[in-house]
């Protein structure tokens, strides 16, 4: 292994019904799915959608930082 790291960032877009927090972890956990070595997120927008006055979803962009392997 280097003695230093080094990372890519991408940008995902999570929705929930239920929360900000649940956009979030839904957006990440489909990203484990084929990321590896994920280690951290920043939160770069959030919106959501309106019916009938009210929340209907969440939506939040984020970028996540991942380790190149064996870096």
């Amino acid at each position: 292994m280097s003695d230093h790291h080094t990372y890519k960032k991408i940008e995902l877009v999570g929705s929930s019904k239920t929360s900000i927090e649940d956009a979030i972890n839904n957006a990440l956990t489909e990203a484990a799915k084929s990321l590896k070595l994920m280690e951290w997120f920043e939160v770069v927008d959030t919106r959501g959608h309106i019916v009938n006055g009210a929340v209907a979803h969440y939506q939040v962009t984020i970028k996540v930082g991942f380790r190149i392997v064996e870096s």
